[in-house]
């Protein structure tokens, strides 16, 4: 194919993406993720069409930016920086006029100037070190041990088998496994010596031979290459003063190394003919584990599991243990236990040990008697005596920001594991999520193990059963999903609409021809959003208390993300099954009901509303009930009875009132029970319920700070719950883009 035919068909590809991104309809957007995929694989396939599509982005994003078309400058970007990744042999001059477009956009407002300078960092980065940005994703992604780079990340795939068709749990299956048998350790370093040699030393690389070089080579010289190559590409990258001439040389020595100062001289003097087109160098997909989840802890064991190997952890064993391996050098930030032998006491010291200070001596003045040895309690510095946030800073409902990536939460201890976890379902799944996520912020308030070293990532897939999609319950089960993918277009372009391709490909049978490669449609699409997908969108969780009418019967505490569904029993308080009616009586439907409300108020001023009503039944979302409404609150709607009276007697009609809550308490003031249901989870359902409350769910606080107001007086402990305000826990979900405004 010539080039101009190449590049008018790159050229029709990505008008397609775009003129679908732009569109409105449904039936238009159905197949957009499949447009952006099949882009990527055309690169994928012959590397060579990589500079032309560079060219064709780089020509709309200008035109986007001279029109001011904002909604596709993200999706540009993202495409973009997914090409240059793999890519080699683009011109430096696309790298400058890709940097330069970049510092241009951060004029424009959040999100769009926050991910042109992530563009812009990383195009700093690959322009000074070619194949920096390849390299350092493989290393990571697959657990290759670097000490110059030595940060580690892992996909976790969870699934909830009664939500998630077997069909599609066997087909992520078998595209996880197909690749993983391919990804092997030796083969991913042999692709990150062939992508950094390449790119770095461009025509002059013989590729092929490179490759069947290094497949030739056994493992430990394997290992000293890769090494060799890793050090030479992070010393550039992390000196911007180091010479790109010495950085060269580096390079060309490793070369020669491999294939011999005769075979590269050949090459790089033409005396051998070189391959019409760039070898392809495949970007390995990340490593992904699937679990079916049917474990509440699975989640807090699997992150344990992946800071620290299965060979060195027993679960049934205290893990508090956890945070004493590699935490701190610092040993007054861990606990020891030391058994004493003596009395503690400084007299009492055996013969040879160190002599204490002379009497009258400042030491002594200043020591008295001293304890040695016993148990050292663990003293965390106070600005960190409860983490703020595995995920960046905190915002409202609608608020994005940037996760804070590899900071340091205590000096010494960097975090070089991130977890993306990656959960596939419906607003049920995510209401789970939101259980587990809650109950890994309580657990780490009493350990503190996870968060100075593991940035927590989430990820969602909606996936939805073959039933839920042809039944009435697809809108309602989807509903987090739609909210992210008003909020992000591109999000809706390249994940919401692939619910229907997933089933279609995970329901057709297995390929029996083992020659033929086939491309595994659902992994790269998870791989695509946990690498482009850095932006995430805040959701506050509730917390709902709740009082059941057996007395006897403790009351409970859950939380719900999404929705929580308050329904009216038939059946009475048992003490009241005989209360007298009047003869001819109409019993009206629904219950008596007392609420008790804090108004929602954009100037968050208290007021306080109490009203009586009879109702059916109540609705509270926690989602926006319109897409510009920034505000975190409840939305309430109440199907309220309303009395009538006419010739031929009464009758009863309902009507949906709405309001907006901060938080609510509701209780029954006649013989009728409530049933909750939380997250439209059945199996998250209350029965018997008299009374419940809804709060917005506070940050679990640590056990030194509830202990600390045992030592304040009555007035001090006020101005201390005045000053420390408890702040919400919010759980944040990544999208490509964040909030598109």
């Amino acid at each position: 194919m010539e080039a101009s035919a190449v590049e008018l068909d790159l050229q029709r590809s990505v008008q397609a993406v775009l003129r679908q991104l732009r569109a409105q309809a449904p039936d238009l957007q159905s197949s957009q993720g499949m447009w952006r995929w099949s882009l990527h694989k055309k690169v994928d396939r012959d590397p060579g069409k990589s500079p032309a599509l560079v060219r064709i982005l780089l020509r709309e994003l200008e035109k986007a930016e001279s029109e001011d078309t904002r909604q596709v400058v993200i999706p540009l970007l993202h495409t973009l920086m997914y090409v240059l990744t793999k890519a080699t042999g683009i011109p430096e001059e696309l790298y400058q006029r890709t940097y330069t477009l970049c510092m241009r956009l951060l004029t424009l407002p959040s999100p769009y100037c926050t991910i042109a300078l992530d563009c812009a960092i990383r195009l700093k980065t690959e322009t000074a070190a070619p194949g920096t940005l390849y390299q350092r994703l493989v290393i990571a992604e697959q657990n290759l041990r670097s000490e110059l780079y030595p940060y580690q990340e892992r996909v976790l795939l969870f699934v909830d088998p009664e939500l998630v068709s077997p069909s599609v749990c066997s087909a992520l299956l078998l595209e996880i496994e197909a690749a993983q048998i391919q990804q092997t350790p030796e083969a991913c370093m042999r692709h990150v010596v062939s992508h950094t040699l390449q790119a770095a030393l461009g025509e002059a690389c013989r590729t092929e031979a490179l490759q069947r070089k290094l497949k030739a080579s056994p493992r430990r010289a394997l290992e000293r290459y890769f090494h060799a190559v890793v050090a030479a590409v992070e010393q550039m990258a992390s000196e911007p003063s180091s010479s790109r001439v010495g950085h060269l040389e580096r390079l060309e020595e490793i070369y020669c190394s491999l294939l011999g100062p005769t075979a590269a001289a050949r090459g790089r003097c033409g005396g051998d003919p070189l391959q019409d087109r760039p070898p392809n160098i495949p970007l390995p997909s990340p490593h992904i584990t699937l679990h079916l989840w049917t474990d509440e802890e699975q989640l807090w064991k699997e992150l344990v599991l992946f800071l620290r190997p299965r060979s060195l952890l027993r679960l049934s064993a205290d893990l508090e243990a956890l945070d004493l391996q590699g935490l701190l050098p610092d040993r007054t930030l861990a606990r020891e236990s030391v058994l004493s032998t003596d009395s503690g006491i400084e007299r009492d010291f055996p013969l040879g040990a160190e002599e204490p200070p002379t009497t009258g001596s400042p030491e002594m003045e200043h020591a008295g008697l001293q304890r040695k040895g016993g148990i050292k309690k663990r003293v965390w510095p106070p600005d960190i005596l409860m983490p703020g946030s595995w995920d960046g800073p905190p915002g409202l409902h609608r608020r994005t920001g940037r996760p804070s990536g590899d900071g340091e939460l205590l000096p010494g201890v960097s975090r070089l594991h991130t977890a993306r976890v990656l959960v596939l379902g419906d607003d049920r799944m995510l209401g789970r999520l939101a259980r587990a996520y809650h109950s890994l912020r309580k657990r780490e308030t009493q350990m503190f193990c996870l968060t100075p070293r593991l940035s927590l990532q989430l990820y969602y897939i909606p996936v939805l059963t073959p039933e839920t999609l042809a039944s009435s319950r697809h809108s309602e089960l989807g509903e987090l999903a739609a909210f992210l993918g008003r909020a992000d277009p591109w999000y809706e372009s390249t994940i919401n609409t692939l619910c229907p391709a997933i089933h279609k490909l995970a329901e057709m049978p297995p390929s029996l021809d083992t020659s033929r490669n086939v491309d595994p449609f659902i992994l790269d699409v998870i791989t695509y959003y946990v690498r482009m997908g850095t932006q995430p969108i805040y959701f506050q969780i509730y917390m709902v208390k709740i009082f059941f009418s057996d007395l006897s019967q403790d009351s409970a505490e859950d939380i719900f993300l999404t929705e929580l569904k308050v329904k009216i029993q038939e059946s009475k308080f048992p003490k009241d099954v005989s209360s007298p009616r009047r003869r001819g009586a109409v019993e009206s439907p629904g219950a008596e009901l007392s609420l008790g409300y804090q108004k929602a108020l954009l100037s968050h001023r208290t007021r306080e509303v109490t009203i009586s009503l009879r109702a059916t039944g109540l609705v509270l979302k926690a989602l926006p009930a319109r897409d510009t409404d920034d505000h975190t609150c409840l939305n309430v709607s109440v199907t309220e009875v309303v009395k009538s009276s006419n010739l031929t007697g009464r009758s009863f009609s309902t009507v949906t009132n709405t309001f907006r809550a901060a938080n609510i308490q509701i209780q029954s003031q006649d013989q009728r029970l409530m049933t909750l249901v939380l997250d439209k989870d059945n199996r998250r359902t209350f029965r018997d319920v008299v009374r419940f409350e809804v709060v917005p769910c506070p940050e679990p606080c640590s056990g030194a700070q509830k202990s600390k107001g045992l030592w304040l007086s009555s007035h001090q402990q006020e101005m201390e719950r005045t000053r420390a305000k408890p702040k919400p826990l919010l759980m944040p979900i990544n999208t490509f883009s964040g909030i598109v405004q």
